[in-house]
C-alpha cells in the first residue's frame, strides 16, 4: 500500500492569520539532508503544524513531528532507533530589529523571518536536524573491536617496550 504524500509551499503570516492547520505523513526517504545521518531510510514521520497570531501580531507556527529514525551509534557503529518527538513554537518577524532583548533571551519559541514562500518539508526537516544528538550512541555499547573480544593495545605500550631496552 503506497502513501501518497503532498509537500506543501505556504506563506507563514497568511497561513497564520487564517489559523491554518496541516497534518500528514513525509517519508524519511525524502529528508535528503539528513540521509547521511541515517542507517536506514525506510519509514515515516507525522507531523501537525497549527498557524496562529501570537503577540504583536505575529505569526506563528506550532510544529509536531513524531516518528523514529535510524541513526548509526557513534560508538560501536551499529544501528539505533532514535524517537524523534519535536515540538517547537516558531514566531515569524520582519526583521532582526524587531526583537526586544527579553526576546532574544525567551528560549521558548524561536524567531524566523516571515516567508511568502515557506516550503513545509523544508521545515520539518530544519527542526529535526535540530533535534538530533550531535553523536547518537546506546547508552550501553562497547567499541567495534571490544565486542569482537580483541585487546585495547595502546600506542604507548611499544615506547615502554623501547625504554626497557635502551637502558
Amino acid at each position: 500500500m503506497s502513501r501518497r504524500v503532498v509537500i506543501e509551499v505556504i506563506d507563514s503570516r497568511v497561513f497564520a492569520n487564517e489559523g491554518g492547520s496541516l497534518q500528514g505523513e513525509l517519508p524519511v526517504a525524502a529528508l535528503t539532508r539528513l540521509l547521511d545521518l541515517l542507517t536506514a531510510s525506510d519509514g515515516f514521520l507525522t507531523y501537525r503544524i497549527k498557524g496562529q497570531m501570537g503577540p504583536y501580531n505575529r505569526p506563528q507556527f506550532l510544529v509536531e513531528v513524531d516518528g523514529v529514525m535510524s541513526l548509526c551509534c557513534q560508538r560501536c557503529l551499529e544501528t539505533i532507533e532514535h524517537p524523534i518527538e519535536v515540538r517547537s513554537l516558531l514566531e515569524f518577524i520582519d526583521s532582526d530589529g524587531d526583537l526586544t532583548q527579553e526576546e532574544l533571551e525567551d528560549d521558548s519559541r524561536d524567531f524566523l523571518p516571515n516567508q511568502k514562500e515557506l516550503d513545509v518539508a523544508v521545515l520539518i526537516e530544519d527542526e529535526i536536524l535540530l533535534a538530533l544528538p550531535i553523536a547518537p550512541r546506546h547508552d550501553d555499547c562497547l567499541p567495534p573491536d571490544a565486542a569482537r573480544g580483541s585487546a585495547i593495545v595502546s600506542p604507548f605500550s611499544v615506547l615502554a617496550g623501547l625504554q626497557g631496552k635502551a637502558e
